[in-house]
């Protein structure tokens, strides 16, 4: 027996929890602020260390991408993220912990063929698509004279 679109849709939403919206957006606010916040406070405190303000902006969202690293490595980002959804993922922790977590995922293949070829899937296009756009911008800058 096939069930229909309209058949299928009435299951799963009779089968499907209600969320939280509300409560969901809230945490996802509080939790991303604090991401940020965390961030201001490491350029603060790297400004008062005396660093100039290119290494500032070198030295912040490394430590946030290093730091979101080991906590997805030892399994807290997790936790966190479950609660968070979207404010773990919109700062830059967010592409951190979705480089880092296929390559757990796929350390039983082995450090080359599992570790070091899964921690592309993600990263690889955005660097790819990345790069492209620098130079693509670079030119168009270049050629209209905005820089």
């Amino acid at each position: 027996m096939s069930t229909t679109g309209k058949e299928y849709d009435k299951m799963a939403k009779k089968a499907s929890p209600n969320s939280p919206v509300f409560l969901n957006c809230l945490k996802a606010f509080i939790i991303g602020g604090a991401i940020c916040l965390f961030g201001q406070v490491l350029n603060y405190l790297f400004k008062k260390a005396g660093f100039n303000d290119e290494y500032v902006k070198a030295m912040t969202p490394s430590v946030l991408i290093i730091l979101t690293a080991i906590l997805t490595g030892i399994g807290v980002f997790d936790k966190i993220a479950k609660h968070a959804g979207a404010g773990t993922i919109v700062p830059i922790t967010g592409f951190a912990n979705s480089v880092v977590s296929p390559a757990l995922e796929f350390k039983a293949e082995g450090i080359i063929l599992g570790t070091g070829a899964k921690i592309f899937t993600v990263a690889g296009p955005v660097i790819a698509y990345g790069t492209a756009a620098a130079v693509i911008y670079g030119i168009i800058a270049y050629i209209f004279k905005l820089y």
